[in-house]
């Protein structure tokens, strides 16, 4: 959604659904029937700035699910007819998502973070950007975007190398476009709150801010440092505010990383006359991280509850295939197993204490839900 111009916001997301509608010579039906057929799963997401479209099959059925893909990435038919009926899943997609509380909260929360800034866009779009986008703007905006400069083909499981290089070859041979640029620009959100009022039963908050870009040397103490404060059941959030005080159903932080920038926050559920002691807690908690560091028996459990991550999601063919993809197409390196356990277990405390110094200590946002208005939370934004 970065790449959007203003009258194509959420022309990512939209064109996620438009290509398994058709191209020149599959109708919809088609492509569904086939996938069917093989027992085959197929979907795609989109993200602020990546889509994938993929495709999960028998190592026998590899031709013919590839071949799919690359019908329907490279001649989609864009039906008038089509384009109108998805147009309409879509926009009941933003509604779903708006009766959502804990979606808006992180809409408004992103939001507040990115404000001005080309991460800004939600990526599903609006009612009103999908409802006024022509065919030509769907057409345009595939024809500059997708193309195969900026395409990258990655497969995971039961593969021959060379084989599927052939593969690719002969299906996407005769595809043209050069590499794209994208708009960077660094993030310096001014503390501020984003706030939808609702007479909720549960108010939902997420109080964060700027994060660190995903080159930053900085990344592995930061996840270390995110695991300890908020990403488990035995972190300092989810022991303070759930199991010793029961305060919230869920709390949780977590961290994103782009090409440019990125953000951290902690989200919390919570009834709405306790937001006050929740977002208090918060605070605590960073301050004493930020003030202290962390223990050395908490970096050796976040450090053992990562390697044992790392290693289960190489299990999955899913999980490999994504990361390969990302990993080429934004060049970075790419990591065993074991490197990457490497570069987590050479974490020290003093990288960690920094981390938190610089990132957690910074202006604060805060995205919110509930029957409440801003100057309520205004005074958690210290």
């Amino acid at each position: 959604t970065r790449d959007e111009n203003s009258n194509e916001a959420g022309a990512s997301h939209f064109l996620e659904h438009l290509l398994f509608k058709g191209s020149e010579d599959l109708s919809a039906r088609q492509i569904s029937e086939r996938f069917d057929a093989m027992g085959a799963e197929s979907n795609a997401f989109t993200s602020k700035d990546h889509t994938c479209f993929w495709a999960r099959l028998l190592d026998e059925d590899l031709p013919d699910g590839l071949g799919m893909l690359s019908e329907m990435l490279q001649r989609p038919a864009f039906r008038s007819h089509e384009i109108d009926a998805e147009r309409q899943v879509v926009i009941e997609e933003i509604n779903m998502a708006e009766d959502d509380p804990s979606d808006v909260a992180f809409e408004l929360f992103m939001a507040a973070v990115f404000a001005g800034h080309p991460l800004e866009a939600p990526v599903l779009g609006t009612r009103e950007s999908i409802r006024g986008m022509t065919r030509d703007d769907i057409h345009g905006y595939w024809k500059r975007r997708y193309g195969a400069g900026s395409v990258v083909v990655a497969l995971a499981g039961s593969i021959d190398h060379d084989d599927v290089v052939d593969q690719v070859g002969e299906l996407f041979g005769d595809w043209s476009g050069d590499p794209l640029d994208h708009e960077y620009a660094t993030v310096h959100p001014p503390a501020s709150v984003r706030l939808v009022e609702r007479d909720t039963e549960a108010a939902h908050v997420i109080l964060g801010g700027s994060g660190i870009d995903r080159a930053d040397d900085r990344r592995w103490a930061f996840d270390v440092l995110n695991l300890v404060l908020g990403g488990g059941m035995s972190s300092r959030l989810f022991t303070s505010i759930r199991e010793e005080r029961g305060l919230t159903y869920s709390v949780y932080s977590f961290k994103t990383s782009y090409a440019d920038a990125g953000t951290w926050g902690v989200y919390a559920g919570t009834t709405p006359d306790q937001v006050d002691t929740v977002l208090e807690l918060i605070h605590q908690e960073l301050d004493a991280v930020i003030t202290d560091g962390i223990t050395l028996e908490e970096i050796e459990r976040a450090k053992g509850a990562m390697r044992g991550s790392l290693a289960l999601a190489m299990e999955d063919a899913s999980s490999r295939m994504v990361r390969l993809g990302r990993a080429e197409m934004i060049g970075f390196e790419h990591l065993s197993v074991d490197e990457r356990i490497e570069r987590v277990e050479a974490v020290t405390l003093e990288d960690i204490h920094d981390v938190a110094q610089t990132v957690l200590a910074g202006p604060k946002v805060l995205g919110a839900v509930g029957p409440f208005d801003a100057a309520d939370l205004e005074k958690h934004l210290r």
